[in-house]
């Protein structure tokens, strides 16, 4: 019975939590928005490169998944300012670079596709229910990572190389060598925005 009570009582603080965030005016949605521009620019330090390949392994995907879901569609905004204002001039991309110079780079992509991510999740959480059990949380994320990051990050260097290299070589340097860790990611995430996320309905769900 002990346990039970505990377990009610989180049930009642994630919900209340995410009402109090779905209910802030702009301007505390906008705060809230650059803590986690600056929370995915923390983690785009940890990274590392995989031999034959421009694009590194970084945790910011953990970062713009935990912004579309902890922030609906406002998490695309935390992403909109993760790239402005990295791009005017604050070193918080990986390896701490920064300026318009890294974004035109061969990650280029993978960038836009972090906004795409973070307000495709966002936008999916806060409105369907059926959205925040893991199976479907875990399909979002599979979804969100390989298509909606990984296709514009492979288009763009497919862009960026003067389509040098053909499709085939593409895949094989820029996706394959990371779909295992990327998969243990998308699965991780998935449990943890299962955890977190209410089951009961704070915005306006379509299908309550």
């Amino acid at each position: 019975m002990e346990i039970n009570m505990y377990i009610d009582r989180y049930k009642n603080v994630r919900l209340n939590l995410f009402k109090w965030r779905y209910e802030l005016n702009f301007v505390y949605k906008l705060i809230l928005a650059l803590s986690f521009a600056c929370l995915t620019g923390l983690l785009a330090q940890l990274r590392f490169y995989i031999p034959g390949t421009p694009v590194p392994v970084t945790g910011q995907v953990f970062g713009v998944i935990l912004a579309g879901v902890l922030m609906g569609t406002w998490g695309g905004i935390s992403q909109v300012m993760y790239i402005g204002i990295g791009a005017a001039g604050v070193p918080w991309f990986a390896g701490f670079n920064y300026g318009i110079g890294y974004i035109a780079g061969p990650t280029g992509g993978y960038l836009v596709g972090f906004i795409l991510a973070a307000f495709f999740i966002g936008f999916i959480v806060d409105r369907y229910l059926k959205s925040r059990k893991f199976f479907s949380m875990m399909l979002l994320m599979f979804f969100s990572t390989f298509i909606l990051i990984y296709l514009p990050g492979v288009i763009y260097l497919y862009i960026y190389t003067g389509t040098i290299l053909g499709v085939t070589e593409l895949l094989t340097m820029c996706v394959l060598p990371f779909i295992a860790a990327d998969f243990v990611k998308a699965v991780i995430a998935a449990g943890i925005a299962t955890s977190i996320t209410p089951k009961a309905s704070y915005a306006k769900e379509v299908d309550i």
